[in-house]
């Protein structure tokens, strides 16, 4: 009940702000409930729209620009050369996430909204619990006609976690990324370390680490913690490292709480902090985590646990925000080992986790078989490979991949090892509270706390997010 009610607060905002915000964000607007999913399935003029928090010349342009000048015209004409005139209108915003998301409800608690919509895959869960949407199999009607398009067999069951909540299937995902340790190859050289480092444990990163200690002027390990961090100490520390335990933040529905698998967590983060294999200092500033780039690109640091982002958008050497010219020889990259071999989730003996997004069908479109085909149109593997101009991303279609990433070794990598083995954040309206949790829970011990009064204030702080103790677990 909490979670849904905190979404019906933000689609309760006062009759101004609904009156406009329904009108700006679509016009599926039938508000009888309960429909016939086949309705106006023979319908040869259709209106759909699409929404998403993307705008030409702001925030998303190249995704707004795409959807406009290419999707768009493309499915337009597929459909007139099916006998169908379609009129697709794009919603674009440029506002910051949550406002975008607080639009989102609010319309969609008014039944209307765009016919299909963009949703961060933290949302998922959030909003199928409530109502706003509905497994596709309900809202088109036919789970054979769902289950039965050929583009699931080229998205890694893993990656449709992200747009899946509690078994179900409420979206297709779109892009994704994923984490891996980069290691600075020239300092591993200096160290007398391999250059095809693959650890298998975390001891084994221990000592790679101490390894790198001798060399003056390095910092050996960059792990992220604390609460300056924000979501990358959550997402490139401590929920990779936490799978590797073999557990989940979020299971059977109850969040984990001051568990020996929490305690294995923060027992790391203090061997590295505590030993002076990692930097301390760079965990509090307001721009640590952008103070790592720039060390690691000036090689003072020799293992960075972070996203495909960090190559193809940090040390990237043309237009990275850390340039390193020689990133294609220097700059190593290996899979995170759980904790020891087979320790990780799902026996696994390597982890990782990803992030992203999945489009959505509002469930009151007055087009709900022609909302179908848009969805399964714009996740073609042509629109998909359309989507990316010609730049070097991963995608959701490991047809797309194989094809695009075949001159980046490196995300080639991450699709193909990573993908298949990696986990997403839970899509709950409790998360961002028990990852500020976590950060803190990081912070405590690389402050100089101990891991057990660290893990019981942790626990204190995910009761009060989940709002009880019986949403709380410790094993």
């Amino acid at each position: 009940m909490r979670r849904i009610s905190r979404l019906s607060r933000l689609a309760v905002l006062g009759s101004a702000a609904t009156l406009l915000l329904t009108g700006c964000l679509g016009s599926s607007g039938d508000k009888s409930g309960d429909q016939d999913a086949n309705r106006n399935a023979d319908a040869k003029k259709v209106e759909l729209t699409i929404g998403a928090n993307s705008i030409k010349g702001g925030k998303g342009s190249a995704g707004a620009t795409f959807t406009e000048d290419v999707l768009i015209p493309k499915f337009v004409a597929d459909q007139k050369a099916k006998g169908v005139d379609v009129t697709v209108k794009f919603q674009g915003d440029g506002s910051d996430d949550e406002v975008y998301k607080q639009k989102l409800a609010l319309g969609l608690s008014q039944k209307t909204g765009p016919d299909l919509f963009s949703v961060d895959g933290i949302w998922v869960g959030e909003f199928a619990q409530a109502g706003y949407i509905k497994p596709l199999t309900d809202t088109v009607g036919d789970a054979a006609k769902v289950n039965d398009w050929d583009g699931w067999k080229q998205i890694p069951e893993s990656v449709q976690q992200l747009g899946s909540y509690d078994g179900k299937r409420y979206g297709v995902p779109g892009g994704t990324d994923g984490r891996v340790l980069f290691f600075n190859k020239k300092l591993f050289q200096q160290a007398g370390l391999p250059a095809d480092w693959q650890p298998k444990s975390w001891d084994e990163i221990i000592s790679a680490g101490q390894v790198l200690k001798k060399l003056p002027g390095v910092t050996p390990i960059q792990l992220n913690a604390g609460t300056a961090m924000g979501e990358a100490t959550t997402m490139q520390g401590v929920l990779p490292l936490l799978v590797g335990t073999g557990a989940t933040i979020n299971s059977d529905g109850k969040w984990l709480g001051n568990s020996p698998q929490i305690r294995q967590v923060l027992d790391f983060y203090k061997s590295i902090y505590s030993s002076g294999l990692g930097d301390p200092v760079l965990q509090r500033e307001a721009k640590g985590r952008d103070k790592s780039f720039s060390e690691f690109a000036a090689n003072k640091i020799g293992i960075l646990l972070e996203s495909d982002y960090f190559w193809r958008g940090v040390v990237e050497p043309k237009e990275g925000v850390a340039k390193m010219a020689d990133r294609n020889t220097a700059v190593g990259y290996a899979l995170i080992p759980a904790s020891k071999p087979g320790s990780g989730i799902k026996g696994q003996d390597f982890v990782s986790m990803s992030g992203g997004g999945a489009t959505a069908i509002n469930p009151n479109t007055k087009f709900p078989q022609q909302a179908w085909e848009l969805l399964q149109f714009m996740n073609s593997a042509e629109m998909v490979k359309a989507s990316l101009n010609g730049a070097a991303k991963i995608t959701q279609r490991t047809d797309v991949n194989t094809e695009v990433l075949a001159s980046d070794p490196m995300l080639n990598f991450v699709a193909t090892k990573v993908l298949p083995i990696t986990q997403y954040r839970p899509g709950l309206a409790e998360y961002p509270k028990i990852s500020a949790a976590l950060q803190q829970a990081t912070a405590d011990v690389v402050g100089g706390k101990s891991t057990d009064a660290a893990a019981k204030s942790y626990e204190t702080a995910v009761e009060a997010a989940a709002g009880s103790k019986d949403k709380v677990t410790t094993s």
